[in-house]
């Protein structure tokens, strides 16, 4: 049995349209129920640092190359140090999704390992390989490929690609990456039961907007 889901939880709020209001809601929610972190788009990172400087066990997380992860790795680079800059402590990557389909590994290895190098010692690193565009073999491959390159965690989705987690998919992102690497699952993640789900699959950290849904037991209609 997990103790506390919360401590888990990435609290995510990434939709283009969201406001200041939504970003104070979201660090006050961070705060009451002690999740991980607060992952907000790099415009909001400076504004949920200075909110949660009194509040260091909330990390500060932003996504980079989000969400088509079709930047070159030199702009995805700039970006993580301008977010580090600016207060985030966690950045989510998402890779050249194309390359990897193209079999350009080396090209997807660069992409990541220039996140990896700018957030080196200030950040941890996530790189986001979106699960539902991929073959088994492009996630296996995906995951080789951002171990070899240096990061933290794998991540499974964005949330706003043709589709999120599943049990599946961290199950054999967990095989591939084995136990010294953070899985997160992330993508339709709505309730307890599918959060304590993904961590019996492998998971070591949620990201969704259902965070308060998932501590409290309920059920959100939240698509992310």
């Amino acid at each position: 049995m997990i103790n506390n889901i919360g401590s888990m939880i990435d609290h995510t709020a990434l939709k283009a349209d969201t406001l200041k209001e939504d970003i104070l809601k979201l660090v006050a929610e961070a705060k009451e129920y002690k999740f991980a972190s607060v992952c907000v788009n790099p415009t909001w990172v400076k504004t949920a640092a200075e909110l949660l400087k009194d509040t260091p066990e909330v990390k500060v997380c932003t996504v980079i190359g989000f969400p088509l992860g079709a930047n070159t790795p030199e702009v995805k680079a700039f970006e993580t140090k301008n977010a580090i800059e600016n207060g985030a402590t966690e950045v989510d990557m998402v890779i050249n999704i194309g390359a990897l389909k193209d079999k350009n590994d080396a090209l997807v290895e660069q992409d990541i390992r220039a996140v990896v190098e700018a957030a080196k010692g200030k950040a941890l690193t996530k790189v986001i390989i979106e699960t539902s565009l991929l073959t088994n073999e492009e996630k296996e491959r995906a995951s080789q490929i951002a171990v070899k390159a240096g990061t933290d965690f794998v991540k499974t989705s964005t949330g706003f690609s043709t589709g999120g987690a599943t049990v599946e998919d961290i199950a054999l992102m967990r095989k591939v990456v084995g136990p010294n690497i953070g899985v997160k699952a992330s993508g339709g993640v709505r309730s307890r039961e599918d959060a304590f789900a993904m961590v019996e699959a492998g998971a070591t950290r949620i990201g969704a907007s259902s965070g308060v849904s998932i501590v409290k037991g309920e059920t959100s209609s939240s698509l992310y």
